[in-house]
């Protein structure tokens, strides 16, 4: 195989499909069943611990193969849009949180006892009156407005494409946990960009 084809963007966008893969596997199914046999009430706290660690040495990667690359001549207007698009995102995602439980979210409530994965409500209140998504909306607009050398850029294009795959699977899920009401919700509100404005 050629050098080119062995090139650190193959490598990092190899280590972002392993993320995709270890993800969606230990999220449903066998790889779920895994973690409760192993984990017990702990199974969710260990997901986020394992995406956490495995997210990390993703951008360890990133940064052997593309960190020491320069950045991008922008013009000054494209910087300004950035850095506004990612204080912007830092703002939905601190709102955004705020209408979860993060002891459910995290997976600590399990772990103690207090509550289970089903007991998560839907959420549609607050930002998600715009979208169903304003987590993965933020995070867009954190990648994106980030972007300005190899490295960040690179990050930006699989970590969008990992969410929007993950979105896909992820919906399937809630429709499994709740039903003809996310299906309503999600016909009448949009997935990450609200176009509607206020629906709910």
């Amino acid at each position: 195989m050629s050098d080119q084809v062995w090139s650190p963007q193959f490598f990092y966008a190899l280590a972002w499909a392993s993320f995709g893969l270890v993800h969606s596997l230990l999220a449903r199914g066998s790889g779920a069943a895994l973690l409760r046999r192993v984990f017990g009430a702990g199974d969710r706290l260990a997901y986020n611990g394992i995406a956490a660690v495995h997210l990390l040495a993703i951008l360890l990667i990133g940064h052997w193969a593309l960190g020491d690359q320069a950045s991008f001549a922008r013009p000054e207007w494209l910087a300004w849009l950035q850095w506004c698009g990612l204080a912007f995102g830092l703002l939905v995602g601190l709102r955004a949180l705020s209408s979860y439980d993060l002891g459910l979210f995290a997976g600590t409530k399990q772990l103690r006892g207090e509550a289970a994965d089903e007991d998560e409500p839907l959420a549609t209140q607050g930002l998600h009156r715009y979208v169903r998504h304003p987590l993965y909306s933020a995070l867009f607009l954190c990648l994106w407005g980030l972007a300005d050398d190899p490295l960040s850029l690179a990050t930006a294009i699989w970590g969008s494409l990992y969410t929007l795959i993950g979105t896909y699977f992820e919906e399937r899920k809630l429709i499994s946990l709740y039903g003809e009401a996310y299906k309503t919700y999600r016909h009448r509100v949009p997935a990450f960009f609200p176009w509607k404005g206020r629906v709910l």
